[in-house]
């Protein structure tokens, strides 16, 4: 991030922050400041949380390889010669975990050179800067070298809110959306609710970030955020480190908010600082005013929140969560009895650290305190320690003073610098397909098959520092702060409470390494996809709206509980076809539990009347007949990631239209960029009318308009029928993205005169 960005930034925002105050009558909170400092001084008026559509212009886009593949593919059908924002891609995703670092690593550059020649080639056609395989994960990057306070960042990751660490809104979207943004577009946003969570005490022994954000997702749940922006305040938050505030903003994508963020404090300072950015920590010092709420919303913060939970930090226990979703919270010790009543598997496979949410400079060293201590005092890994260092800048650091060392000399192997099993990059071979099984981890997120492909490992989380513990003792039982291990001399021992410093005192080295610049001009890179390539494909426009309604299309998917973008559009193996949407479409629901049944992946064709048949293979029988078709979903639907395959792939296959109880933020907004009608059910209990034999009518999409409700006719295979109503959330512009196929058609269109 340079400093003249800043600059341009920081110069407007006392003129917008003060119109603001003034058109609102009242003072503002952080989240209000961030937000109209990045949007024209016209449009500066008040709107209403929840309910406005407004256009911000973000500072800059981040995209990780496995999304930057269809955003590039989408940003090349827009005919622009280059990226109008700052935009950088970040080759994370596609390196497989396996043996180790050493073999990993070039394994993964050449099974992906396809891949990384295209994303690398495009980066310097279209002025992006470009880490290379192996130079870090995407978010951890981002706080490295890009995250400010009072910025906007964009991601094609939903952990792209990891950047509130350091006083930004750095929102997780799709690649639709991004695309918007590097062809100069604004980036439209529902205006969100604020929450606000006020932290007083102060963090101590084996307490981490880790377990604030886990208190907060067992007080919110998986969707508790959605629509709301997460604003941590109090004398707490002064309390936590850069590192460890970007912790708890990166998981809050986990409770479904639009992003969190923290006001500035010394802690981004002496952050920024350690990061060679200095310039920018005198800059932020002098602005430090508009990078907090206003005093009034502090005094009074009732007035100002939708919502305020208070945490004290002197009185975090040590947490855990899982399995299956990361909102089953509860403290270590309440999990003990937990364990034996829902028969949990006490013996652990493999205890996993790092991650992008967990990968800091403090985070490794607390982990080191633990094993250091471990092996001093006779003990030894009862377990395989799986070690993910966040970026180069964190690894050669670590390696440097020593907290790498400490961690390998206890048996622990050291991954690639990528996100690996967090992402279901991991390939397995101490257990059968099926077989129950439990891990231990510092990740974020904990769905079934989400880590493995195996929908029986119990996946739980927790800190750094408790994950490593868990490795010297072996069983989910085990509490570090109550419990004693035996040595190998047969002696029992208990481990210390861990310590580490935030940042290194000799400053951090490897900075910048594995980065590529933006060239001045790219118009001569020439940009080949090989028309036989089984990665990448050339995308073909979707059709726009034909102008009639739907009538009795088919219900391919009646999804029972809950159905994120894992269970949509599952990553694991199908990574590698993330740039050809032909190829990732055969993974189309196919982790989906069916309400008719609960088979997984599987349903009935209404033509040929045969069960248990792939939902992907149905949905192209389907469109080889040119007929369209619905799916009905629960609470929730599409939680997760940002892949905006979960979007594209049924748009691909033939689906106009998803009716849920309700929907997750970033992929109702990938529907709508698609071309789907995402609808809501007014009455949630009519999820229950759907049969499976069910054809659908959607009428009087010739008057689609904001905030009026459409129809939809059930027609039952007896012969009887039922109507029931449904709201959506589109504003004009959403509803000519219908019209025209898609936003991508919208905008090729507009260019184009």
């Amino acid at each position: 991030m340079t400093i003249e960005t800043c600059r341009k930034l920081y110069k407007n925002l006392e003129e917008k922050h003060q119109k603001a105050r003034e058109v609102l009558g009242r003072g503002l909170t952080l989240t209000e400041k961030t937000l109209y400092s990045h949007m024209k001084l016209e449009d500066i008026k008040p709107y209403t949380r929840k309910e406005s559509n407004v256009d911000l212009y973000p500072d800059r886009v981040a995209m990780q390889d496995a999304t930057a593949q269809m955003a590039i593919l989408q940003f090349m059908s827009s005919g622009v010669p280059s990226v109008q924002v700052p935009t950088t891609v970040h080759c994370d995703h596609l390196i497989l975990a396996h043996q180790g670092v050493e073999d990993d690593l070039p394994a993964a550059k050449m099974r992906n050179k396809e891949v990384y020649d295209f994303l690398s080639s495009a980066a310097k056609k279209y002025s992006m800067g470009f880490w290379n395989p192996g130079a870090g994960i995407i978010h951890q990057v981002v706080l490295e070298n890009y995250a400010f306070p009072g910025g906007l960042l964009i991601g094609t990751d939903s952990h792209t809110p990891n950047g509130g660490g350091l006083g930004m809104l750095a929102v997780g979207v799709g690649g639709a959306d991004a695309v918007d943004v590097m062809v100069g577009l604004p980036f439209g946003l529902k205006w969100p609710g604020v929450i606000g969570i006020k932290l007083t005490g102060k963090l101590s022994g084996w307490s981490s970030y880790k377990d604030v954000i886990l208190m907060v997702m067992k007080e919110l749940t998986v969707k508790g955020g959605t629509g709301y922006v997460v604003e941590y305040f109090g004398d707490g938050a002064a309390s936590i480190s850069c590192t460890g505030k970007a912790t708890i903003c990166n998981m809050g994508a986990e409770h479904g908010a639009t992003t969190s963020t923290f006001p500035f404090d010394s802690r981004m300072s002496d952050y920024l600082r350690a990061t060679d950015r200095s310039d920018i920590a005198a800059l932020a010092e002098e602005y430090s005013e508009y990078f907090r709420a206003d005093d009034e919303v502090y005094a009074d913060p009732e007035k100002y929140y939708d919502k305020i939970v208070e945490i004290n930090l002197s009185e975090i226990e040590p947490m855990v969560c899982g399995p299956h979703t990361p909102d089953k919270v509860r403290s270590l010790s309440d999990f003990k009895d937990e364990i034996l009543k829902e028969d949990y598997p006490d013996n652990i496979k493999f205890a996993l650290i790092g991650s992008c949410t967990n990968s800091s400079y403090e985070d490794m060293g607390r982990a080191a305190a633990v094993a250091r201590d471990a092996i001093a005092k006779g003990l030894k890994l009862a377990i395989p320690l799986l070690v993910t260092p966040g970026s180069n800048l964190i690894e050669d650091t670590i390696k440097r003073d020593g907290q790498m060392k400490a961690l390998t000399d206890a048996g622990a192997t050291v991954l690639a610098n990528a996100c690996g099993p967090c992402i279901g990059q991991w390939k397995r071979t101490d257990i059968k397909k099926g077989e129950k099984n439990t891990i231990v981890n510092s990740y974020n997120r904990n769905f079934r098959a989400r880590n493995d492909g195996n929908t029986e490992t119990l996946s739980f989380i927790s800190s750094p520092e408790i994950v490593t513990a868990y490795a010297f003792s072996g069983s989910l039982s085990f509490n570090p702060l109550q419990d004693k291990l035996k040595t190998i001399s047969g002696q029992e021992v208990m481990l210390e409470e861990p310590s580490a410093e935030e940042l290194p005192s000799a400053g951090f080295t490897g900075c910048g390494k594995g980065y590529v610049p933006p060239v001045e001009d790219g118009s001569k890179v020439e940009i080949v996809i090989n028309p036989e390539s089984e990665r990448l494909q050339v995308l073909a426009p979707f059709a726009p709206w034909c102008g009639n309604d739907f009538i009795d299309v088919p219900l391919l998917l009646k999804a029972s509980g809950k159905c994120t973008t894992d269970h949509i559009s599952p990553a694991g193996p199908w990574l590698k076809f993330r740039g050809h949407l032909d190829h990732i479409s055969d993974n189309t629901f196919f982790g989906a539990v069916n309400a008719f049944g609960g088979s997984v992946g599987t349903g009935k064709n209404q033509f040929t009347g045969k069960s248990g048949i792939r939902f992907s293979d149905i949905a192209r029988d389907y469109r080889e007949r040119g007929v369209s078709w619905v799916v009905v979903g629960d609470e929730n639907y599409g939680e997760g990631s940002s892949r905006e395959h979960a979007a594209m792939s049924p748009r691909f296959l033939g689906a106009v239209a998803v009716i849920v109880r309700s929907f997750a933020r970033i992929h109702e907004t990938n529907l709508k960029k698609q071309g789907i009608l995402p609808l809501t059910f007014i009455d949630p209990a009519d999820y229950d009318k759907f049969r499976e034999d069910d054809k659908l009518s959607i009428t009087s999409l010739g008057s689609l308009a904001p905030g009026k409700n459409i129809s939809v006719q059930i027609k039952h295979s007896d012969g009887t029928e039922e109507s029931i109503e449904t709201i959506h959330t589109m504003s004009e512009q959403q509803i000519e993205w219908f019209r025209e196929g898609s936003a991508l058609n919208k905008i090729a269109k507009d260019l184009a005169g």
